[in-house]
This record gives C-alpha cells, structure tokens and sequence, in this order.
C-alpha cells in the first residue's frame, strides 16, 4: 500500500467523521465506529483484519477507561447528591473573605470538578453565584468567570475526570505525571483566566440575574448548612485518591524495584486501587453515616453510571480509531512526515484537537479524535512518561479551546447566566480561548526540559 493512498484514507476518514457529526447530526459513538471501518478499508487492510483490529481496540481501551470512569461517575455523583459541592464552596467564602470571593470561587470550581462533571457542578453551584451577586451587587460576570475557569481546567487537565483518562489511556501515559503537570499548568490558567479575567471582563459586560431565574435569599437555597457533610471530609475524599496515584509514581521513580512500599504504593496508587477505595469511603461517610439506606446508597451509584456510559463507549471508540490507524500502518507513515516536517508533538496535539473542538464543539470527541491521531505516532517511539504527560494536556489544551455555539456548554453557560449570544462570546468563549492558548504556552515550555 502506497503511502499517498494511506494518507488520502485518513484525510478523508476525518474529514468523513466531522462531516457525520456536524452535518448529520448522528451520534460520536456510532460515527467513530464508522470512520475507523472506512479507514481501515480505504488503506487496503483485509476486511477480517479490519474487525479484528476494531474489537481489539475496544477491548484495550475499555478494560482501563470503563472501571476508573465508572468509579469516578459514582464517587462524584455521591458528592453531589450529599451537598460536598456546597460545603466546599462555602467553607472557601469563609475562609478568603467576601472581598477575595473571586480566589475562592476559582479554588472551588478547580476543587470540585475533579469528581464531579462540570455541568452537574455549575448547576449545583450557580445558586451560590446568583446570592454573591444580591448581597454585594456587582455583575454577575465577577463571580461566575472564575467558578467556570477553575471548572474548566480541571476538567479538562486533572484526572480523574473522563477525558485526561480517556487521553492517557489511548497514549500510554502515567496518570502520576499527568495530575502533576496539569496541576503546574491548571493553576496559572485559573489565574489568569478566571479572578483577572473575570474581574476585567465584568466592567464590560455588567450582566445581573436573568429574570426568568428565581432563587430564594441564601447561597443554597433550601439547604442548612449543619446538614451538609464537613469541608474536611470531603476535601480529603477529592484528594485521596490523586495523592494515592501520585505516591504511584513518585516511588516509581524513587524508590529500586525490588523495593517492598513501592510495590504497595504501585498496588494501592493504581487507579482501580485508588478510585475504588475512594468511592467505597465516600459511600460509607457521605452515604451511610449521613442516613442513607443502602438501597438509596445503590440507586445513586447506579444512576451515576447513565452518563459515565456515553462517555465510555464514546472512547472505546476512540480506542478503535486508535487500533486502525496503528495496525493499518498510516501512523508511522504519519510519524515520519512529521519528524522531516519538525513539528513538535506537543503542539500537533493542540492543533489537531483544537480544530475538531472549533469544528463540531465536544470537547470529548476532539480529545479522543486527536489522541487517536496521536497515538500511532507514539507508539513505538520510546517516548518517556513526563512527556506523554505532555501530550495528553496538549490534546485537553487544543479540546478547551474556544467553545462556542456548536457546544453544548456554551448555551448552559448563556441560559444560567442570562447572556446574549454576543456576550457570552465575549466572556465564556474568550475564557476558554485563553485557558487552551495559556495552556500550550506553558507545555510548550515545560517541554524544553522534558523529553
């Protein structure tokens, strides 16, 4: 098989899967599956082998994705039903003070998406945003803003959330150096993106509570505070089971091999290990201590898994493409064109998964689209894990970047906040546009030290 002919399968294989979602309207899962029995074909891969490689690579990915995003959903879905959203939130306005209610909003919104996915956190939350702005009147816009930037980045850079996992699984990368480097990047992009931003942005577009939006008095409506589980309890529920993954890796580096804690910390800091001993703790003190039966208790666990589904089958898909690609050989075709071309992973990983994002608005399928791209490339290239890291952030970089009216989070965003379409470009699209673009700057420099 020519290299012209493989190459011009792909081209159009992508161009085929935005043309199915975009134009079609047919759902990711289904176009993914679609596209990669196209490719497969386009590049002259018998048609047994094309299915062959299309259930392998549904198998690899899911045997990973399917349990740590499944214990996610229900360890996240346990926080939200029990008030850990509000608490945290709360507790934070506490402590930074109404006069540094921007820094503690953007630390909730980066605290609370790590478990819990970011539209179930911005509804739960937006009745806190809505009484900030009664009590001290200033624009809506100075509140929200840095609450959906540190929502924002942590959903797109820290794992546990669906799509760095999904990211990391397709590239082969440890979540250790992942939650490490999303960390160092996440936290500037927040700065920057949410208070500063927020602050400057609000002069600008003085919005107030939509009118068709009726809250009482209160920044939970309807809660009391003594019912809401303690701060302490659940910011060492969130943190748990990320310090158990980054012991993982730290006494991988560490510690000698032989080493009896590190195969403990190997054992425990495994994410199964580590979301499941989390989600069974969150069970038992947000659920069972707090009055829940165990059957409650298990309709909640169950119901976390409806949406936790889409997201799986979507990057089983993705692990399909993934398998095509890499089998059919178009990877390392791509692979070598790239290295004469110069262009450094971690920039092709933004682009390619930026302009899937700009194309058809999820960010999940832009992740999954662009590391399923990037995967071949380095497959079998020795790349170390810190840069694999890298590569997974760049790809949530370029799916973060410029949300816009294709995206379903763009019109959740403008229905709550009560924007025009033109205002809601200007502050929720601009801010999503600074977290990628800040984001690639950063892992573009953190990449002049890893290689």
């Amino acid at each position: 098989m020519n290299e012209t002919q493989l190459i011009l399968a792909v081209v159009l294989g992508i161009g085929g899967l935005l043309f199915l979602v975009i134009r079609i309207k047919l759902h990711a899962f289904i176009a993914l599956l679609l596209v990669s029995l196209l490719i497969g074909l386009g590049a002259g891969m018998p048609p047994q082998a094309v299915l062959s490689a299309m259930e392998q690579g549904m198998g690899k990915t899911l045997g990973f994705v399917a349990i740590v995003v499944g214990l996610g959903a229900m360890f996240g879905r346990m926080l939200e039903v029990s008030g850990g959203a509000e608490s945290l939130a709360q507790r934070l306005l506490e402590v930074f003070g109404e006069n540094r209610s921007q820094w503690a909003l953007a630390t909730t919104g980066f605290i609370i998406s790590i478990p819990v996915f970011f539209d179930v956190a911005f509804i739960i939350l937006i009745p806190l945003l809505y009484g900030l702005t009664r009590k001290t009147g200033r624009p809506l816009m100075f509140f929200s803003i840095p609450l959906l930037a540190g929502m924002v980045v942590t959903h797109a850079f820290i794992p546990p959330t669906p799509g760095p996992i999904a990211v990391a699984n397709l590239l082969g990368a440890d979540l250790g150096w992942v939650i490490l480097f999303g960390t160092i990047v996440g936290i500037p992009c927040t700065l920057v993106s949410g208070p500063l931003f927020g602050a400057w942005i609000a002069r600008r577009v003085p919005a107030q509570i939509p009118s068709y939006m009726h809250f009482e008095e209160g920044p939970v409506p309807g809660a009391d505070p003594k019912e809401l589980p303690s701060f302490r309890s659940v910011f060492l529920l969130i943190l748990f089971p990320i310090l158990l993954i980054l012991a993982n890796t730290v006494s991988g580096v560490l510690l000698p091999g032989e080493s009896r804690v590190r195969s403990v910390l190997t054992f425990i800091g495994h994410p199964f290990c580590a979301l499941l001993l989390t989600t069974i703790a969150c069970f038992f003190s947000l659920g069972r201590l707090r009055g829940y039966s165990r059957a409650e208790v298990r309709e909640i666990a169950t119901k976390a898994l409806e949406p936790a589904g889409i997201i799986i089958l979507v990057t089983g898909a993705g692990g399909v493409l993934k398998e095509i690609l890499i089998t059919s050989g178009v990877g390392e075709v791509i692979k070598t064109h790239l290295a004469e071309a110069s262009v450094p992973l971690v920039l092709l990983g933004f682009i390619v998964s930026a302009s899937v994002r700009v194309m058809q608005g999820s960010a999940t399928v832009a992740m999954v689209a662009g590391a399923g791209l990037l995967a071949p490339m380095v497959a079998e290239s020795g790349a170390s894990q810190p840069l694999l890291a890298l590569l997974v952030l760049s790809t949530a970089a370029g799916a973060t970047f410029l949300s816009h009216v294709n995206d379903s989070g763009f019109w959740l965003v403008n229905r709550y906040l009560g924007l025009s379409v033109p205002d809601t470009l200007k502050t929720w699209s601009v801010m999503t546009m600074l977290i990628g673009l800040i984001g690639l700057a950063l892992l573009l420099l953190l990449n002049l030290f890893v290689h």
